[in-house]
């Protein structure tokens, strides 16, 4: 039987061991709240299983918001005083202890944690690993051909690509913004300056042609020759790839930032139970291998057989070593400095 009938022969049987697991542990939790409020970076995504947990519990209303994952933690900041969201679905590691460190979490212990590795949670439980996010070189395969395409971060840097870069805004996407956090670190931690690391983003600012408002908004730029080459995570351009559309990408030879993509609660919630609920059924086994199948997510979760997961997930991807505190405490003074003397400013 191949892996998709396996897949599609067993939705039937996973789901409705989803359902009884997820009925024992809302039991537990007690009567659930008529209402969720969720902010995720997910999007279409996301909202597809967002309806499946309303078909799970119809009686709660799921109020879904799709914003940025930066974005995010600037909304829950401004509403400290008054929490509107439950649940902060999506953001890397580094967002999630800025939250952490600001008051702005409450812990949770969800089902199967111990599946999680500790590198992909919160030692606190305040957050949760969900998905790995690889980041990756993207290139167009009609303007770039394999051999000249950028194989590590330095080569991003060329003349050659003056122009021809097309990047994420990263003062609102966490994709990118980790990586530009993490390309400063990579000197940060050899000298204890951020200076080089800085340098390194104006040579990279020289050679970006546009900084794009979403991430949908630079596949289009990519694809439409705005662009050459950016820097995204390998399940959105997997998707894009069997879309059609004519990308690859290479994984940097040097090692590249994972991003562990999370959840966790919000200080405050008004809506606790449905927002546990959600979280359990978020961080199941059945929801995940779901995300790997259908929409390239990589998870977090050690329990899930290898042959259920699309071949790119087995395959060996060098992670940079980061400091994710480090990164936590600096990022913002480093983005700062990007957007305040770096940005546009280079050309």
């Amino acid at each position: 039987m191949t892996r998709c009938a396996l897949v599609t022969g067993s939705r039937w049987l996973l789901t409705l061991v989803l359902v009884l697991a997820l009925a024992v542990a809302a039991s537990a939790q007690g009567a659930l709240e008529d209402r969720l409020v969720i902010y995720s970076p997910h999007g279409d995504q996301g909202q597809v299983f967002v309806e499946e947990f309303q078909k799970l519990y119809p009686n709660v209303k799921v109020d879904y918001l799709f914003l940025g994952a930066q974005e995010v933690l600037d909304r829950i900041r401004a509403e400290r005083g008054n929490p509107q969201a439950d649940i902060w679905w999506g953001a890397p590691t580094n967002l999630y202890l800025q939250a952490k460190r600001e008051g702005l979490l409450q812990p949770y212990i969800p089902s199967g944690a111990d599946a999680i590795d500790p590198a992909y949670r919160d030692p606190d439980h305040y957050f949760y690993g969900t998905f790995l996010t690889p980041l990756v070189i993207v290139y167009n395969t009609r303007a770039v051909r394999p051999a000249d395409a950028p194989k590590d971060w330095d080569d991003l840097l060329d003349p050659k690509w003056k122009d021809r870069i097309v990047i994420r805004d990263p003062l609102a996407a966490g994709t990118t913004r980790t990586m530009y956090i993490a390309m400063v670190y990579r000197f940060y931690k050899e000298t204890g300056s951020a200076e080089a690391g800085f340098d390194w983003l104006r040579r990279l600012d020289a050679n970006t042609r546009n900084y794009s408002s979403h991430s949908a908004v630079m596949f289009q730029e990519l694809a439409r020759g705005v662009g050459d080459v950016t820097v995204w995570n390998i399940p959105d351009t997997e998707t894009q790839i069997g879309q059609g559309m004519p990308f690859a990408y290479l994984v940097p030879e040097s090692g590249t930032p994972v991003i562990v993509d999370g959840i966790a609660m919000v200080a405050g919630a008004r809506h606790p139970n449905a927002a546990k609920a959600f979280y359990e059924f978020v961080m199941s086994k059945e929801v995940l291998t779901r995300f790997a199948t259908e929409f390239n997510r990589m998870p977090a979760r050690s329990d899930i057989p290898a042959e259920l997961l699309p071949e790119w997930m087995r395959q060996s991807i060098k992670p940079m070593e980061l400091d994710w505190e480090v990164l936590a405490e600096y990022g913002d003074q480093w983005m700062r400095e990007w957007d305040e003397n770096i940005r546009g400013r280079s050309r």
